[in-house]
């Protein structure tokens, strides 16, 4: 396998591992990540990536923390402990999160070489910085943190 297979192969190794040790809730979540990786691959007849999967598997987590907090709104703990659940197994495939420091500086380099300011700088700005952040940070945490920045 390649290196480009890398963290797809890792998955495909966790899905093995977790069927042989019969762990039921973490082998329905990786078989979701499966799925959503197929699904891409047969939609845009492409081959999944690091890259890609790292952006699906933080689509993933996107919906998940939605679909929680939406959840725990309406009083449904249980079903939001669900989504929980999978957010942790998908993190674990996902490389190390930055903290917020790291993140900041990442934003300053990227807004240090933008021509625009204010608002204007938003979508250039997300644009430079997403590709760094990707799988490593919320991106809604960045964008609050952007606009903070950007708005200050």
């Amino acid at each position: 396998m390649s290196e480009a297979d890398n963290l797809v192969a890792k998955i495909k190794t966790a899905m093995k591992a977790a069927m042989k040790a019969r762990e039921k809730e973490r082998l329905a979540t990786i078989r979701l990540i499966q799925a959503e990786f197929k699904r891409v691959e047969v939609d845009e007849r492409i081959e999944i990536d690091d890259a890609r999967a790292l952006t699906i598997m933080d689509k993933m987590l996107k919906q998940r923390r939605d679909s929680a907090s939406q959840f725990q709104s309406a009083g449904r703990d249980e079903l939001a402990a669900i989504e929980l659940g999978e957010i942790d197994v998908i993190q674990e495939f996902l490389p190390q999160q930055l903290s917020e420091d790291e993140i900041v500086a990442i934003i300053d380099e990227a807004l240090a070489g933008i021509d625009a300011t204010g608002m204007a700088a938003m979508g250039p700005l997300m644009g430079a910085i997403k590709p760094k952040l990707q799988g490593r940070a919320d991106m809604g945490a960045v964008s609050k943190i952007v606009k903070a920045k950007l708005t200050a």
